[in-house]
């Protein structure tokens, strides 16, 4: 009896990742580190000077973590409700937060207690943080207003009631003392000067806006909210530069890498996108468990911080730079060590001792060794195959349709089962490389059960979905004939053109050559 050859599974060449710059330079961080909090982190800072701690906000406490500790280095607890927005200031000595009750705290973070109470607000504060003077505070409200504080007096300065909606987000320019920005749920953002009594801006986002980011320039401004990710310009009066949907859900946080030519947005959808501040193109993503609140990116691009709506913090560091010399002194005994005997070809005095080797029969191969047709069918529309791997699927399909034995597998099957295939040929039967056999596939599966049709919902219902899919795929293929057609047309067109040029040029140069005769 002949040996048995298992099925050849036809292998498609796959596009391999563009390794670029950017893609080595974001996969150089270690395994993240994850430390659970007591609820959602809405809001992580980095302190502005060394050694960079930061400053998580979570539930009704704060906890200031070290760059690689695993245990806060101190914590702030005074708050009755939850606590939001804790923010550094410039020179790192002083962290602001509001909460759930209205009132804004500052502390020192060399103390536990307090430093000012400021209290104003009617509803939740949910937006704090300092001017670049570093003696004033910004902050909004679920009470619709903007409010300025003045950190000496603890008093109030001024108090803008200009958005109809929650105010969920803020930031200050660090180029002009007075100038803050906040963003709203009634789809706006508007940009203040402390000198005036009214916004100087306002830019129509329209989304509820989540999040919003000034450059260190202070021309350019970025706002999140909804699926979008917008830039525009400030200095063109709020001009919309461009308007990014790279996203699946809500945007809910914006940052800026240390040089400013790196812009990063967290989402719902459970991913960091990172774009080109030139090209705004995604250079680099990042994938997590759940829905990300808030993002925050060490100074130095040390450490990337991510807060997630379960309240695990996870933490990346950068991989420390391995000396090239060290790693080549290693590697060199192991790489000969493996290599060694390899390119040895054998001379004809020597005798050759061959290893039999011992060949594992997949599943479906060794049911259609024992020719059971149906079992070996039924065996590659398992979901870890029919869904991964539908070259193999195909590729059983089509050794049964070799041997002739295709439509006796495929008759003789219940509701379910016949559900099964439908979806797979109506799924993958657009598929180049899988058309031919699933084409034939279809006509029998058609030929087989045509008398059943209308005895069963769930079948109809795919017998359409087939038809439907086929159908677009014809009107596809009509399409791309005539923009070939149309394609040919213009190479003629053009082609006659070159002709007639040359020919003019060969006409007048004999012509010259008689005048000149």
């Amino acid at each position: 009896m002949a040996t048995y050859k298992p099925v050849v599974v036809q292998v498609v060449p796959k596009l391999g990742e563009k390794i670029t710059q950017d893609t080595l330079y974001w996969r150089g961080y270690k395994t993240p580190v994850q430390i659970k909090e007591f609820g959602a982190i809405n809001k992580i800072d980095f302190s502005p000077v060394s050694p960079y701690n930061y400053a998580v906000t979570a539930s009704s406490r704060i906890h200031i973590y070290g760059r690689y500790s695993q245990e806060p280095v101190k914590t702030f607890s005074r708050f009755k409700d939850a606590a939001y927005c804790a923010t550094y200031r410039d020179d790192g000595n002083l962290l602001v937060a509001g909460s759930e009750e209205g009132s804004i705290r500052l502390f020192d973070l060399c103390g536990k207690a307090p430093l000012r109470q400021f209290d104003g607000h009617t509803k939740a504060a949910h937006v704090v943080g300092f001017l670049s003077d570093k003696y004033r505070i910004f902050s909004g409200g679920d009470d619709y207003s903007s409010n300025l504080w003045d950190i000496p007096s603890g008093a109030e300065i001024v108090s803008y009631s200009e958005h109809t909606d929650y105010v969920r987000c803020g930031c200050a320019s660090k180029v002009i003392t007075d100038v803050f920005v906040t963003g709203s749920y009634d789809h706006t953002v508007k940009l203040f000067d402390t000198r005036t009594k009214s916004s100087v801006m306002t830019i129509e986002h329209g989304q509820p806006v989540e999040s919003v980011l000034l450059f260190p320039s202070g021309g350019l401004l970025v706002s999140a909210g909804g699926r979008y990710v917008k830039v525009w310009d400030v200095l063109r009066g709020g001009q919309l530069l461009v308007s990014l949907k790279n996203h699946h859900k809500t945007v809910t946080c914006l940052c800026l890498n240390s040089s400013g030519q790196r812009l990063l947005s967290g989402s719902l959808d459970r991913h960091v996108k990172i774009y080109s501040t030139t090209s705004y193109k995604v250079v680099h993503s990042f994938n997590y468990a759940t829905s990300i609140l808030s993002l925050a990116l060490s100074p130095e691009d040390e450490t990337i911080v991510v807060g997630m709506t379960n309240g695990v913090l996870n933490v990346k560091h950068r991989k420390p730079e391995e000396r090239k010399e060290d790693s080549q002194k290693k590697r060199k005994p192991t790489y000969r060590t493996f290599v060694k005997g390899r390119t040895y070809m054998p001379k004809q005095e020597d005798f050759c001792v061959s290893k039999p080797v011992k060949r594992v029969l997949r599943k479906y191969d060794k049911l259609l060794r024992s020719f059971q047709s149906s079992k070996a069918l039924d065996a590659v529309l398992e979901p870890p195959i029919r869904l991964y791997t539908p070259e193999v699927t195909v590729a059983v399909m089509q050794e049964l349709h070799r041997r002739g034995t295709l439509r006796s597998a495929l008759a003789g099957r219940d509701e379910k089962q016949v559900h099964l295939l439908l979806t797979f040929v109506a799924r993958r039967v657009i598929e180049p490389r899988f058309t031919s056999i699933l084409v034939t596939v279809a006509d029998m599966i058609t030929d087989i059960y045509q008398p059943v049709v209308g005895q069963s919902a769930i079948v109809d219902r795919q017998f359409l979905k087939l038809q439907e899919a086929i159908g677009k795929e014809i009107d596809y293929q009509e399409e791309l004939l005539e923009v070939l057609g149309m394609m040919d047309i213009l190479f003629a067109t053009f082609t006659k053109k070159r002709d007639s040029h040359v020919g003019e040029n060969e006409s007048n140069g004999l012509a010259e050559t008689i005048e000149t005769n």
